[in-house]
């Protein structure tokens, strides 16, 4: 009994050991499988904003999406041929405070501003390279 109790001790622990890595290399399989389309899922929401779209805002190298919820006014700039890395910014100001502004080189789209407007109007600015877009005050 002494005996075949350790052979056998051995030999469950090799399977399990083989079982164990063969776990591990199915889910790190997976993940990545997995991985790029969670990645360009993140990259879709990044440039998303909550609440409706109230403007669109185009212009020769690009177009800013201004959207509102509530008293929360969210915009970005996107290429209008995206794939080439460009300085890409947005600013947002509600009336009577500073504007905030956002930019970066990127081959798609700005980053998102949100700033809490109230029922206040806001000015929008947004710029791809050379083209740039400024609204005057809106959503008075």
């Amino acid at each position: 009994m002494g005996g075949r109790g350790g052979v056998g001790g051995a030999r469950s622990a090799t399977v399990r050991r083989l079982v164990g890595g063969l776990v591990v290399l199915i889910v790190s399989a997976l993940l990545a499988v997995a991985a790029p389309g969670s990645a360009q899922a993140a990259s879709a929401s990044a440039a998303s904003c909550t609440g409706r779209k109230v403007r669109t805002l185009t212009f020769s190298t690009g177009s800013v999406l201004v959207y509102k919820d509530g008293g929360l006014v969210c915009a970005y700039t996107v290429q209008k041929t995206p794939g080439t890395k460009r300085l890409v910014s947005v600013s947002v100001q509600a009336r009577g405070h500073v504007a905030v502004r956002k930019a970066r080189q990127h081959t798609r789209s700005s980053p998102v501003v949100k700033v809490y407007a109230g029922h206040r109007c806001v000015w929008v600015r947004g710029s791809v390279a050379g083209g740039s877009y400024s609204s005057g005050w809106i959503l008075c």
